[in-house]
């Protein structure tokens, strides 16, 4: 499902048009973006928690000459998925 499908399943689901649905996805995205900006988690109880996790600085390799590179630490968003959103798919 990309993300004009998921506008027309909420539209239809929520029986708004679809230009508000757009704008609530957008609303959404873009609170989610602004909290894991500044550190915050989002818990959607029963679907999932959105985070920002830490990934350390690592060494890689240079896949044409094998040489080794430092690879610098990173802040990467994660999700986890809630036990309802679980079951659902089980």
């Amino acid at each position: 499902m990309n993300k004009s499908e998921l506008i027309e399943a909420i539209a239809a689901s929520a029986d708004i048009p679809k230009a508000a649905a757009g704008r609530a996805l957008d609303a959404m995205v873009d609170s989610v973006t602004g909290a894991l900006k500044e550190g915050d988690q989002v818990v959607l109880v029963g679907f999932g928690t959105f985070a920002v996790k830490d990934r350390a600085a690592r060494t890689g390799r240079n896949p044409q000459t094998g040489e080794p590179i430092e690879i610098a630490a990173a802040k990467i968003p994660s999700f986890k998925a809630g036990k309802a959103l679980k079951d659902a798919v089980n």
